[in-house]
């Protein structure tokens, strides 16, 4: 595996006060991605996916739709993925992701693919996270099986406090969804199982939208910190950067005045740094 000395040496540091950040999601391809080997190019696609998700489930729905270019793939290369699916057409795994090719194919077809929840964002999520789970790198299927389980006891705790189907709404198909789908046990049997559990639970408590929200980025940064702590130039030390760079965009992206206070907040609660130990600077 590659290792970045000079790119991840030159890259902001993201807890910064001033309300701004020197790099997007956007900005980190043009700048950054370039010099990834492709293998690892590969790897940051993963986290591109999520926009073209979203873009397929919209060109579905009408192919004239307007996407979100920060995907892998522009909207003439989904159309012609799509057309050529619909059409039975053969389509390399290592030219579009396999997920997506089981997602479109069901969608033009009668058989169900993923959890069949009859919600397709939900059957599409349960694909992606299973794409991403599998990948060799461990941090990167470690980061979604984190968010699979997080989400989806989130989405159990909410809908048995309001009294609506759970099964419905849980995405994925693993020992822990199974629990949450089928326990009815007050933590589901997933106390002392599940790491973060507890944590889980005091989030979800929280009734207001925002402190609830700031919470759940904080576990999540604290998380990222935790996992890539002995990752000092490689490429889990750049996908971490990515995923902070989106997670502070979206608390800049609120109200200004509200979101830049929300945002020195969360600055000023997570973890320092990660110091790099003298034989390696």
């Amino acid at each position: 595996m590659s290792n970045y000395y000079y790119l991840i040496a030159g890259l902001p540091d993201l807890t910064l006060e001033d309300s701004k950040l020197s790099y997007t999601v956007s900005g980190f391809r043009e700048e950054i991605y370039p010099n990834l080997s492709d293998a690892d190019k590969r790897l940051i696609d993963l986290f591109y996916l999520k926009y073209d998700n979203a873009n397929v489930l919209k060109l579905l729905k009408n192919k004239d739709a307007e996407i979100d270019t920060r995907g892998n793939f522009s909207a003439a290369e989904l159309a012609e993925y799509i057309a050529a699916i619909k059409e039975g057409g053969a389509v390399n795994p290592k030219d579009f992701p396999s997920y997506l090719v089981a997602f479109i194919t069901n969608h033009f077809s009668d058989t169900p693919a993923g959890d069949d929840t009859g919600l397709p964002e939900n059957d599409l999520a349960a694909l992606y996270y299973a794409y991403g789970m599998g990948s060799k790198n461990k941090f990167v299927a470690s980061w979604f099986e984190f968010n699979l389980i997080l989400n989806n006891v989130f989405v159990a705790l909410a809908a048995r406090k309001y009294k609506t189907d759970i099964a419905r709404n849980i995405v994925g198909d693993t020992e822990v969804t199974e629990a949450l789908r089928t326990s009815g046990a007050r933590d589901f049997g997933l106390t002392g199982e599940v790491e973060y559990f507890d944590q889980f639970v005091k989030i979800s408590e929280i009734d207001e939208l925002l402190e609830r929200e700031k919470k759940t980025d904080m576990l999540r940064w604290n998380w990222i910190e935790d996992e890539t702590f002995f990752n000092y130039f490689s490429v889990e030390r750049i996908f971490a950067f990515l995923l902070k760079t989106e997670m502070i965009g979206r608390w800049l992206s609120l109200d200004k005045e509200r979101g830049g206070e929300m945002f020195r907040e969360l600055i000023g609660s997570l973890k320092d740094d990660v110091s790099i130990p003298a034989e390696l600077k």
